[in-house]
């Protein structure tokens, strides 16, 4: 944590931010969503710029000289000021992680930038206070065009610091062609007759789809509320306890290292909603474990991933972008989390399936786990799961999931004080209220430079130019519908993973959906289905190489190579690459996402958890209670799983009768293997040297 002034400011500032979200949640501002927001931006933005370190070196003579400087992005961890940070290898010094002059410069400057519109002082002809700025729209002073493009710059650098370069790159990609889509060729469909920059910057200052937009609305009214919830179950203990939960429940079974670190990652999910940060908290515990089992590093590496970016897969607690399927669809919370179920329950049986099989491939050992029985830890401790269930029970009553998510932290403070060393003392609820506010700075300046983004579609009208962009390439190939659907939807996942490996989850949902999700839509698919697939492929870049920040996160803690970590992850997570494209390419893939009664899900769900079978089974070349699988029934069964995706009779059929030729040809195979001695296992050695 910041010490001295900045730990101060940082404490002080996070209170008051968390102290005014719940104070939103049941006395709104009179002024309105707003005004909130822009008082919410002013709180959170100079933090920014006080916990993450500005990553630039200075220059060479300055650090012959005896000057400090901290790491470039490349060479750190994406945490902030206070955490573990790699030094440059390059500098004999150490690396200063104390806020500069720069950076309180900035604190003041982001701090006048936001709070402009708001302030009731008059300057010259600017200023006088908000219902004055907003009079203003369409028609903005000298001063309001020198303050927006401040916060447009501010906002650029927060993003550059907390993520990258890639998204601030990106929003400026935007902005050039806002600035400059005029001198594009007028027979250009993404041609448009081109703004001039004091309209850009009223539309993203001074406009609702700029940077108080929807995005920065749900990261002020909802996650900064989870991300409190999840500081204080953290803190009460609950995420020691799931983690000694799923080791109690598996400690006999032969597999229990592998199963530990997958129901550790969806019981963690459920308070961190992160992929990255899940990976870290699971693979900490667990990697010990796996190590012991036999478990080369990048295999473990890749099943720590792909558990922990179900994280975001998960309910009660998904990631940011559910929470703005909500706002842009109109529907409550719960709807989301609904659909999001069925998918959740496939993805994690395609990882345990695979956890089986590369047991059984690989001989992993028996490991012993000392901890109590599951039922002693559940009568003990049990009562993390209160809080978690009644988020779903307020949802199901019709209680707004602000409301909800607010009483369960409630109740979640009264029950620590059952657990003498982990109770919620004054000192440590304000740690928690502080670590949770901390936790939404990154996704506060995504959501707002994704203002950006969506400003800049909606003035130009690149949505359904580029949507129709998508759809014309597809009609090029076949002019039959149900072929077109299914190679925009192909061509859509690929974008959209392209998307997800240079912007965070959120900013690629959001660029996603209005570029991507007209398409779909215009070819009849419904807007849950659009949405979720859009949704399932930005979460998807957690995983997705060459970045897959996720296997970078398990790497790390497992020692293991980065890329085979990466291709590792990618075979884990399989399944959830292909289901979202279920949800769109039939009818019945709805069933999927719990719509159109109960025989459409049943249907949908038993077809779909073969597909994932059998897509398991061939990509981890083992069939349980048989033995290995030769190189022609892989095939078999990987082009079955995929039919049989395909939700329609006709295809259903034809991918189970692939599916059962490949067992039958697993079965010869075992049965002339067994006359001539047996099929040997793999030994972990072998495995270490196994290309994937």
């Amino acid at each position: 944590m910041l010490a001295g002034p900045a730990g101060l400011l940082l404490t002080v500032a996070a209170l008051a931010v968390g102290g005014l979200a719940l104070w939103q949640v049941f006395r709104p501002l009179a002024q309105g969503s707003k005004y909130y927001l822009i008082i919410f931006l002013a709180g959170v933005l100079p933090l920014v710029f006080l916990v993450y370190p500005a990553g630039l070196r200075l220059p060479a003579r300055l650090r012959r000289s005896g000057g400090t400087a901290r790491p470039r992005p490349s060479e750190a961890t994406a945490g902030p000021r206070g955490t573990d940070q790699l030094a440059d290898p390059g500098l004999p010094l150490a690396v200063s992680t104390r806020p500069t002059v720069v950076d309180w410069a900035l604190v003041v400057v982001a701090v006048a930038a936001c709070l402009y519109p708001v302030l009731p002082i008059s300057f010259g002809t600017g200023g006088g206070g908000y219902n004055a700025f907003l009079d203003r729209q369409g028609l903005l002073v000298p001063l309001d065009l020198v303050m927006g493009t401040l916060l447009l710059l501010l906002l650029l650098e927060a993003c550059r610091r907390a993520t990258g370069w890639i998204l601030p790159a990106v929003c400026l990609l935007f902005l050039g062609y806002g600035y400059y889509g005029g001198l594009l060729p007028q027979a250009w469909p993404v041609a448009h007759a081109g703004l001039d920059f004091s309209q850009l910057v009223d539309a993203f200052y001074n406009s609702d789809s700029g940077f108080y937009g929807t995005p920065l609305d749900v990261a002020a009214s909802y996650i900064v509320l989870f991300t409190i919830y999840g500081a204080v179950l953290e803190l009460s203990g609950a995420g020691r306890f799931f983690v000694d939960l799923s080791a109690a429940a598996f400690r006999r079974s032969r597999t229990a290292a592998g199963r530990t670190a997958v129901a550790s990652g969806f019981l963690l999910g459920t308070v961190s909603g992160s992929g990255a940060a899940t990976t870290v908290s699971i693979g900490a515990v667990t990697w010990p474990l796996l190590r012991r089992a036999g478990y080369p590093p990048e295999r473990a590496g890749g099943m720590l991933a792909a558990a922990g970016v179900g994280a975001i897969l998960s309910p009660p607690t998904l990631g940011a972008a559910a929470f703005i399927i909500a706002e842009y669809l109109g529907v409550s919370y719960l709807q989301v989390l609904g659909w999001a179920t069925v998918p959740t329950v496939l993805y994690y049986l395609g990882i345990l399936l695979s956890v089986e099989i590369d047991a059984r491939r690989s001989g992993v050992r028996p490991v012993a786990i000392d901890v109590s029985s599951p039922w002693r830890l559940l009568a003990r401790f049990g009562y993390h799961f209160a809080s978690l269930i009644a988020i779903i029970a307020f949802l199901a009553v019709g209680m707004s999931a602000t409301r909800a998510v607010v009483y369960a932290t409630v109740l979640a403070v009264v029950l620590s004080f059952l657990d003498r060393a982990n109770r919620l003392t004054p000192a440590r609820l304000t740690a928690a209220l502080v670590t949770g506010v901390r936790g939404v700075l990154a996704v506060a300046a995504v959501c707002a430079a994704a203002g950006i983004i969506t400003a800049t579609t909606t003035k130009t009208g690149l949505g359904p130019q580029a949507a129709a962009l998508l759809v014309s390439g597809a009609e090029a190939a076949t002019s039959d519908p149900t072929l077109v659907l299914v190679l925009t939807a192909l061509l859509a996942a690929v974008a959209l993973t392209l998307l997800g490996l240079a912007v965070p989850v959120t900013a690629s949902f959001v660029i996603g959906w209005v570029i991507v999700g007209p398409a779909l839509l215009d070819l009849g698919v419904t807007a849950p289905a659009a949405a979720m697939f859009v949704f399932y492929f930005a979460v998807l870049s957690e995983v997705s190489p060459p970045t897959a920040l996720a296997a970078v996160a398990a790497a790390a803690v497992t020692g293991g190579r980065l890329v085979p970590t990466m291709w590792q992850t990618l075979r884990y997570a399989l399944p959830a690459y292909l289901t979202p494209i279920a949800f769109v390419i039939t009818p019945a893939g709805l069933g999927l996402l719990g719509i159109g009664g109960v025989q459409r899900i049943a249907f949908a769900g038993a077809v779909s958890a073969l597909s994932v079978t059998v897509l398991a089974v061939a990509a981890g070349g083992w069939l349980p209670g048989v033995g290995p699988v030769g190189i022609p029934e892989r095939v078999l069964g990987a082009l079955s799983g995929v039919i049989l995706l395909w939700l329609e009779p006709v295809p259903v059929t034809v991918g189970a009768v692939l599916a059962a030729v490949a067992v039958a040809g697993v079965l010869v195979r075992h049965g002339s293997v067994g006359r001539t001695g047996g099929p040997r296992a793999e030994s972990p050695a072998n495995l270490r040297e196994e290309k994937p």
